[in-house]
């Protein structure tokens, strides 16, 4: 019991950070586009098009399918596989192919949009599709959503609340306020992290995430890792 709650804290901690980064590095390096909340997305064609965009503006779109398809993935995978953070491999190979794309093509951020960066950005969007459905099919196995964070301050704020009101004693509510630290805390960082690397490098920042996530993967797994039959 108490190596899986390690396990929970660690990959809270790894996943949340993983999801600002590459949230953070494709909207710094690939025309404001949102790859782990892909909502935003919306909101910046909308913003485009009335300021009189080109046609790349519509590119954002196609996030939406690509992350569908990526959750109906995730969702295959999970049903094949005993282990349920083969995900989590899937997804770091998946970063480290996007960033071994972007490095094989040169791309250093210039402050250019060519075809190829739209096409790495779509693939960490589908690297981020898996890592929402991770979150949806096995939600004990973090702290909380790792990838959209309205929900998670939402918590912390009534976290705080309560621990306020029960005159700082509840350990319960404390142990909320933590687990939101963590979570919160983790994004932000890989926020940072992604700003930084996606201005001095471009999309080839998206290695880091990949090797993470495998060390995460290799860190956390258990000792049995089956297909279902």
């Amino acid at each position: 019991m108490e190596e899986k709650q390690n396990n929970i804290w660690f990959v809270t901690l790894v996943l949340t950070i993983i999801a600002g980064y590459c949230d953070t590095i494709t909207f710094v390096a690939a025309d404001k586009i949102f790859s782990a909340h892909v909502t935003g997305n919306f909101i910046v064609f909308a913003y485009q098009m009335i300021k009189g965009s080109d046609g790349d503006a519509w590119i954002k779109l196609l996030t939406f399918p690509i992350f569908m398809l990526s959750v109906m993935a995730g969702g295959w995978i999970s049903a094949k596989f005993s282990n349920r953070h083969f995900l989590l491999l899937c997804e770091g190979i998946i970063l480290l192919l996007g960033g071994a794309i972007a490095y094989s093509l040169g791309y250093i951020d210039n402050g250019e949009i060519t075809w190829p960066i739209y096409l790495v950005t779509m693939i960490v969007v589908f690297a981020m599709g898996l890592q929402n459905a991770f979150g949806k099919l096995f939600a004990k196995e973090t702290y909380g959503p790792t990838t959209m964070m309205t929900g998670n301050v939402t918590q912390f704020a009534l976290d705080i609340r309560s621990f306020c009101n029960s005159g700082f004693k509840n350990a319960d509510f404390l142990s909320g306020i933590n687990k939101g630290l963590i979570t919160l805390g983790g994004f932000l960082i890989g926020c940072l992290l992604g700003a930084w690397i996606g201005q001095l490098f471009g999309l080839v920042g998206i290695l880091l995430p990949g090797i993470a996530m495998i060390v995460c993967y290799y860190s956390t797994k258990p000792r049995i890792n089956d297909v279902k039959l």
